[in-house]
C-alpha cells in the first residue's frame, strides 16, 4: 500500500471504535480463547505488564511494519517473533513511554520519529502471566535499524499489503516449552511464521485497517 494512502487511512483509526476480542478470537489456539474474553479483575490486577510498537513507516514509499525474532533463552517467549516491546519499569511514567523506550532500546528507533496513534485491545497471555499493551505507531521516514544483540537476534520488514492479504492465514502444528504439540491459527510472512499474542494483536490491527479503508 502506498506510504501517503496509508497516512490517510490511519487518521481515521484513531477515534474508530476497537474490534478487540472480535479480532482476537480469529487468531487465538483454542486453549487461549475463554482467557482473552473473561480477563478478571484478579488476573488483570497480578499479571505483568508490558508495552509494544506496532510500528508503521515508508520503505520505497511502500508502507511497511517491522517485527522481530528474539534470542533463545530459557523462557516462554524464547525465539519468538514479536513486536518491539517489553516489560514496564519502575520509572516508566506510562505504558506508551514503556512501548516507546523498549523500541528505541531494542531496534534503534528514537521517539522523536513516532508518531504515536493509539493504544489497541491488550491481551493476556497466561504462560508468561503478563497482560501486553500494543500502541499504534508511524515513523513518516524510512528507518534504520540498529538492534540489541542481547535480545533481538533479527529484524523482519513487513508490507502491509501481505498482512491484508488472506491467503497467507495458515493453521501450525507447533511445540512449546508448556506444550508438546498444539495446533494454532497463524500468520506466515515468507518463511517465518507467526502465532500466539502477535498474531491476536495482528488481527485486530489488521480488521481495523479494512474496516476504515
Amino acid at each position: 500500500m502506498d506510504f501517503n494512502l496509508f497516512q490517510n487511512i490511519i487518521k481515521k483509526i484513531k477515534d474508530h471504535e476497537l474490534t478487540g476480542f472480535v479480532s482476537h478470537k480469529k487468531m487465538a489456539p483454542l486453549s487461549r480463547i475463554e482467557s482473552l474474553e473473561n480477563k478478571s479483575d484478579l488476573i488483570l490486577n497480578k499479571a505483568r505488564k508490558a508495552a509494544v510498537m506496532m510500528l508503521f513507516y515508508p520503505k520505497n514509499n511502500e508502507t511497511n511494519f517491522v517485527l522481530i525474532i528474539r534470542n533463545s533463552y530459557p523462557g516462554v517467549h524464547s525465539a519468538q517473533i514479536a513486536f518491539p516491546g517489553g516489560k514496564v519499569e519502575q520509572y516508566d511514567s506510562n505504558l506508551q513511554v514503556t512501548a516507546l523506550r523498549e523500541t528505541f532500546e531494542e531496534i534503534g528507533v528514537h521517539p522523536e520519529k513516532i508518531n504515536v496513534i493509539r493504544e489497541f485491545t491488550n491481551v493476556y497471555i497466561p504462560p508468561s502471566n503478563f497482560i501486553v499493551h500494543p500502541f499504534l505507531g508511524i515513523s513518516k521516514e524510512e528507518l534504520q535499524f540498529t538492534i540489541q544483540i542481547n535480545e533481538v537476534a533479527e529484524i523482519i520488514e513487513i508490507p502491509l499489503s501481505l498482512l491484508l492479504d488472506d491467503k497467507i492465514i495458515v493453521n501450525k502444528t507447533i511445540e512449546t516449552s508448556y506444550a508438546k504439540s498444539m495446533q494454532v491459527p497463524a500468520f506466515q510472512f515468507y518463511e517465518h511464521i507467526v502465532w500466539g499474542a502477535t498474531a491476536i494483536m495482528l488481527s485486530e490491527l489488521k480488521d481495523m485497517i479494512k474496516l476504515v479503508m
